[in-house]
């Protein structure tokens, strides 16, 4: 081979190889840049937490990139990679590990079998808002290998179980009476299949008679219970939340002085209006109000203690004296009537026959008085007299209302106290002075509309600690309603009362199951309509 052949093949191999080499930090450079992309299109989440797991799981019919953290779950498709070397991935979805209810393994069963199977991968329960009502909903992740899942089902347990606000055990109060007798059958439907995903195991009381639920309180071994839960109408709710609290004092072995009640009490609406319910959680839903108990969303609420002389207090949340008594009373003697036709027999018979009652009406104004947290009061159970500035107007007076809930309902969805919160540290004391009948009825027609409901001349408004009513020497009701004394609805229970009430604003005395409801603009488009 001659000289210049040979120095054409040295030449050759030299460009060769030059050419390789720039082949390989070409290839070199644009890992590097696929690598920064990659990089900036991971989620938050995984720059920001540690992954404790990753791998490939099908959602749908594509394959995704699913990653695990101490607080969510994210999953991004898996996408070939472009000629060019470069992969553009869409951000990843995000599943609050918050909102997973459970967590469960998917299997293939055959017909008959209720246990084993192949393993087809995970599922996960979770729930999700649209507006005030939540809503369960499931997650598939699908892989067939039964170690992948195991993991994947073990280490999701694991850190739902670290959620130790939400409740393990409680113990469930049924009133089979309730309204159209539904109450048994909404627990079962509806109520029942969520606590049993969500291993939440129940020990369950079918009431048989008025204060069936507070006797059974009384003797409860709290402390195997995380939590309460009743199932009933307001009426079922009222007598459940004043033996929760009794029993918080008894516990706290100061029977005279409210103690702020450390077991939550979850309100399962079943009822004909639901106030108290529609009140906490915004709607009338029976799985809302299940979901909110499951995920352990927990919320403080005032009350009011209702004292007489020498009676022990009763605890609730609103009360009515003046139409609002009378109406009831009126209904309760007509028991054997439908619900909606006692109750409109009860309005028109009290309208046809409306008038004024003279009384001594006092409050103290919530500007003018410091609101301690509950529990906070003298040996009296009532806060010193001598530290309160009370202000007095004679009457005469159509309704007196005293309210420490907004009181939602199908009928009023902003409320019969709409200024009104769950735990603000007062209560509405809304009374309605002497006018007409037909004034009288443009108020209470207000009530259903979404604003102007205490724009009138004859109604007071008033945000109050304390009230106190002295009624009338003697009753002046008419004759097809003999009370021993004038009526008082309180949380649609009725009371006959001869004598002087005082009612009191405990702040923050009873933990609900729920979550805040809205401002006033969410609550004109209330759910439970």
């Amino acid at each position: 081979m001659s000289t210049g052949e040979e120095n054409g093949d040295k030449e050759k191999k030299k460009q060769k190889k030059e050419s390789v080499e720039e082949k390989k930090l070409s290839r070199r450079k644009k890992k590097d840049e696929k690598e920064k992309h990659e990089q900036a299109l991971k989620p938050e989440v995984e720059r920001s937490e540690r992954v404790l797991l990753r791998g490939i799981f099908k959602v749908g019919k594509k394959s995704h990139d699913v990653l695990l953290t101490s607080t969510r779950l994210s999953w991004t498709p898996v996408l070939p990679e472009s000629p060019a070397g470069e992969t553009r991935r869409p951000p990843p979805r995000v599943l609050m590990l918050r909102d997973v209810l459970a967590a469960k393994v998917k299997r293939r069963r055959a017909a008959g079998r209720s246990s084993g199977g192949p393993v087809l991968g995970l599922t996960l329960f979770y729930c999700v808002r649209k507006g005030r009502r939540l809503e369960e909903d499931t997650l598939h992740l699908h892989n067939a290998s039964s170690e992948h899942t195991r993991a994947w089902y073990d280490g999701v347990k694991e850190l739902l179980a670290g959620f130790s606000h939400r409740p393990r055990r409680v113990k469930v109060f049924i009133n089979p009476s309730s309204h159209k007798k539904e109450a048994v059958h909404i627990y079962r439907e509806h109520v029942a299949p969520l606590f049993k995903m969500a291993d939440v195991r129940t020990d369950i009381t079918v009431t048989e008679r008025k204060g069936h639920a507070l006797s059974v309180m009384k003797e409860l071994k709290t402390e195997d219970f995380d939590g309460v839960v009743c199932v009933g109408g307001d009426g079922s709710v009222a007598e459940l939340c004043h033996a929760v609290v009794l029993r918080a004092q008894l516990d706290a072995g100061s029977p005279a002085v409210p103690a702020a009640a450390p077991l939550p009490l979850g309100i399962i609406p079943a009822g004909s209006t639901d106030v108290i319910s529609c009140s906490v959680h915004g709607v009338r839903d029976p799985v809302t109000a299940a979901l909110h108990i499951v995920l352990g969303h927990v919320q403080r609420a005032d009350m009011c203690s209702f004292r007489r002389a020498g009676r022990p207090p009763l605890f609730g949340f609103s009360a009515m004296w003046g139409f609002g008594g009378r109406v009831l009373a009126r209904a309760e003697k007509k028991r054997w009537m439908p619900s909606a036709t006692r109750r409109d027999y009860a309005l028109l018979k009290t309208l046809a026959d409306l008038r004024a009652q003279d009384c001594r009406l006092s409050f103290v104004a919530a500007r003018s008085h410091h609101r301690p947290e509950a529990g906070v009061e003298d040996q009296d159970g009532g806060h010193l007299e001598e530290a309160e500035s009370w202000s007095t107007n004679p009457g005469p007076y159509l309704s007196v209302s005293i309210m420490a809930i907004p009181c939602l309902s199908p009928h009023t969805p902003r409320g019969l106290a709409p200024n009104t919160r769950l735990a603000n540290g007062s209560a509405a004391l809304i009374a309605v002075a002497d006018t007409s009948s037909s004034e009288f009825v443009k108020h209470l027609k207000k009530l259903s509309a979404p604003a102007g409901q205490l724009d009138f001349s004859f109604v007071e408004a008033h945000d109050v600690t304390a009230v106190k009513l002295r009624p009338p020497t003697r009753s002046e009701d008419d004759d097809d309603t003999p009370v021993v004394g004038f009526p008082w609805n309180i949380d649609g229970e009725l009371l006959e009362i001869p004598d002087e009430v005082l009612v009191r604003v405990h702040p923050r005395l009873l933990a609900l199951y729920g979550e805040d409801v809205d401002e006033a603009e969410s609550r004109a488009s209330c759910g439970c309509l």
